[in-house]
């Protein structure tokens, strides 16, 4: 089949009928193309659905709310508060909460600012634990320690964005900016994907409790389950909220009283989804790509038809069954791998230009194939052309000379 011969021939076929070669080959160009679409569609929903999980995919985030059952001899619409203790008491009973953290958010918009530079900024004070929740990605110094949260030390890491609007071109790391007038030292600068969280600083949750927020109240109490089921998850989440609800004197089946977010739980119905919608959009596809080799089938009917002199006459001068299956079967894959081959190219194309082009968003971006994918699609192609050609082939190879030769 890779004669030279051969190739002049199936060439030859293909310019005599160049329109039909042509509107055969674009159902096929069409059905790749729409596939690659699909899939690529696909996949930058999933992509900017998916970017909202920027946190550890496996913390578990708690919080206190107001009682909607009375109980304990308390009645109902009462204030639950997590403080310091709670997350003391929590790493005791529980071992396997791991990155164990407390969280307050400074309210308001806080005042930073270094020399003649000042902007207002969130301020978030947290233990050790909360940056692996919140997936922090260090770009330059330390993150906080729990040496700064026994030592109460008035240390801080700031956001990318932080450092260049107040600090400029400085080195942020070593220098002090004021917060609310209180110098807190910079250690680290840190990234994050989403640019809000670039605007904020953290700091140890001990110095606030000293200077910000008396007392030792916390917003949200956080941590991080390592190899967890989401059943094993739910389960563990359901233990610790009946821990806490003996600790705080309320009902466990109290659904306002304290809130919860299973991030791993949220996170798997999300993949679930669009593992639904990509074999969704990939079936689909394929039964776009199956109609256009449908007609590339029809067209290699024709094709033995108008062609069943010569075969008849290959045939009568020796030429084997085999063979001639393999010529019409190498013709219907060139027509198909070249047009299924533009399509993947074109279809390729049109999603990157859409990524460069489209600004990203929450639920839409960086739409695109996986390689492996669009492999697997060419080879699909070749495949669907010599499924597409088998039958014509094989009614040809069953023609008899005799009958070929008489036929007008």
């Amino acid at each position: 089949m890779f004669e030279i011969s051969i190739w002049q021939e199936v060439l030859s076929t293909m310019r005599k009928n160049l329109l039909r070669t042509i509107l055969t080959s674009f159902s096929v160009f069409w059905g790749i193309f729409i596939l690659m679409i699909l899939l690529g569609s696909g996949n930058g929903l999933k992509e900017g659905v998916m970017h909202n999980f920027s946190d550890a995919n496996n913390c578990v985030w708690l919080w206190g709310g107001r009682t909607s059952k009375a109980y304990g001899g308390f009645n109902k619409g009462r204030k639950i508060q997590l403080k310091n203790d709670d997350i003391q008491f929590l790493g005791h009973s529980y071992e396997n909460l791991e990155n164990l953290s407390g969280n307050i958010n400074l309210p308001g918009a806080i005042t930073v600012s270094y020399k003649n530079n000042y902007d207002n900024y969130n301020v978030q004070a947290i233990l050790p634990g909360h940056q692996a929740t919140e997936n922090v990605q260090l770009i330059q110094g330390r993150l906080l320690n729990i040496l700064d949260i026994e030592q109460y030390r008035k240390v801080t890491i700031i956001g990318k964005d932080v450092k260049e609007q107040i600090l400029k071109d400085e080195d942020p790391i070593g220098k002090y900016v004021n917060i609310r007038e209180i110098p807190f030292l910079v250690v680290g600068v840190f990234d994050d994907i989403h640019p809000n969280e670039l605007k904020r600083l953290y700091i140890p949750i001990s110095v606030a409790h000293k200077t910000f927020i008396p007392g030792s109240n916390i917003g949200t109490l956080t941590f991080t389950l390592d190899d967890y089921s989401v059943d094993e998850s739910e389960s563990l989440v359901e233990e610790v909220k009946q821990s806490i609800a003996l600790k705080h004197r309320f009902d466990a089946e109290d659904p306002r009283a304290l809130g919860n977010w299973n991030a791993l739980k949220e996170y798997k119905k999300m993949q679930a989804l669009f593992n639904g919608i990509n074999v969704f959009v990939g079936v689909m596809g394929i039964f776009t790509l199956i109609a256009g080799i449908v007609g590339v089938s029809n067209i290699m009917l024709i094709v033995v038809r108008e062609r069943t002199k010569e075969i008849g006459i290959r045939k009568a001068i020796g030429a084997t069954p085999g063979s001639v299956v393999g010529l019409i079967i190498f013709e219907s894959i060139i027509i198909t791998s070249i047009a299924g081959y533009l399509g993947l190219l074109c279809g390729i194309s049109l999603l990157e230009l859409l990524a460069g082009k489209m600004p990203a968003s929450d639920f839409f971006r960086n739409p695109g194939v996986d390689f492996r994918i669009a492999v697997g699609a060419a080879l699909l192609v070749v495949f669907a052309g010599a499924l597409a050609g088998f039958v014509p082939a094989r009614k040809a190879s069953r023609i008899k000379p005799i009958v070929a030769l008489r036929d007008e």
